[in-house]
């Protein structure tokens, strides 16, 4: 390891970073060594924004890439580099905004059913049923889940912060049946050959798709549209949004704001009570 990649772990470390964030920003810093084969120490205020141009003209990365790298360059020459500023001419792509295809509860209903492993579709479930993060999703341990006080803690989610989701009736009973059959020992969705260790992010996803096409689901999107579709359904059933923001763990309330451009003025607060998985109950009977 050589010494500017230490000194940059260290300086993520003392901020917090959660392991993702590491991983990004060491990746983009390494492509640009990589790319002038030299240390990122040498070079030139000219040669970063080349290097820009070159990440959207030639590669023909997204904004939310270009992006990406811009923050992890930037942190690299600025806390680790000590740079006073970092006045790099940049040229990015402008964010596309697309409305994502939502899930209806019916399709989330066929998804779930198009899973013959157990836990599969316990692993699609609660990321419905907890509106959770695929990356919240695979580092849940079995501790994690509070039956007493109904409560499923989210360790070190986006921002590296802990939250706590309440977790429906319907959802922790699903858990418990689970339970009882899989014997978990650490993680709550172990990998078959090392239980000692969780399933990969990239399973899960996999996971997902081959289920949505099973059920027929033609929607484009991944994983993360059981997350959309638990935020929006919980909008509709009357959750006010200040507390979604919360559940969700964003930030920023504009974030979770993007979610009511899908729900009708007809919401029921008076009888939300957050169960989705027993709702999906009634769209299956009726």
């Amino acid at each position: 390891m050589t010494p500017l990649r230490q000194q940059m772990i260290e300086a993520m470390r003392v901020r917090g970073f959660s392991a993702r964030t590491h991983q990004s920003y060491l990746g983009a810093v390494t492509d640009l060594a990589r790319y002038y084969r030299r240390s990122p120490e040498v070079l030139s205020v000219a040669e970063l924004g080349a290097y820009f141009r070159y990440l959207a003209c030639e590669r023909e990365l997204s904004g939310a890439s270009c992006r990406l790298y811009l923050n992890a360059i930037r942190f690299l020459y600025l806390r680790v580099l000590g740079w006073p500023s970092f006045d790099v001419a940049i040229a990015i792509p402008k964010r596309a905004q697309r409305i994502p295809e939502l899930l209806t509860r019916r399709e989330v209903v066929a998804i779930l059913a198009a899973c013959a492993n157990l836990k599969h579709r316990m692993l699609l479930a609660t990321c419905y049923g907890a509106g959770l993060r695929v990356s919240e999703l695979m580092a849940l341990r079995v501790c994690d889940i509070d039956g007493e006080r109904r409560l499923l803690r989210v360790r070190q989610g986006k921002g590296a912060k802990d939250r706590l989701v309440p977790l429906g009736a319907t959802l922790l009973t699903q858990l418990r049946a689970y339970y009882r059959v899989v014997r978990p020992p650490v993680w709550l969705f172990p990998r078959v050959s090392s239980p000692q260790q969780p399933l990969s992010i990239s399973t899960a996803q996999r996971v997902f798709t081959r289920a949505k096409a099973r059920a027929g689901v033609v929607k484009v999107g991944g994983i993360h549209g059981l997350r959309h579709a638990y935020a929006t359904h919980q909008l509709e059933g009357g959750l006010p949004v200040h507390r979604l923001q919360q559940l969700l763990g964003h930030q920023d309330l504009h974030s979770t704001q993007r979610y009511l451009h899908w729900v009708g003025d007809d919401r029921e607060s008076e009888r939300w009570d957050g169960d989705l998985l027993a709702t999906l109950g009634e769209v299956n009977h009726g």
